[in-house]
């Protein structure tokens, strides 16, 4: 009989995908990502300063939509 809970697990992704805005670019092919939260990664990669992109596993792995936020206090 299949493990139903490590099938699950087989679905879900090795890693977090990020969402940020590039705030630095560096010559050596690296670029400053600023999180949501305020954090910053350097990240290899390229992006203007001002793009939005997704940082998987320390890279830039493609543009990000730039969406309207919306804050609903609970």
């Amino acid at each position: 009989m299949p493990n139903l809970w490590r099938q699950f697990e087989d679905l879900l992704p090795d890693s977090q995908l990020l969402l940020g805005t590039v705030a630095t670019h560096h010559a050596d092919g690296t670029v400053t990502v600023e999180l949501l939260d305020g954090g910053l990664l350097r990240v290899s990669g390229s992006g203007s300063v001002g793009d939005r992109v997704f940082v998987r596993d320390g890279r830039v792995t493609g543009d990000a939509p730039t969406l309207p936020t919306v804050e609903i206090e609970i």
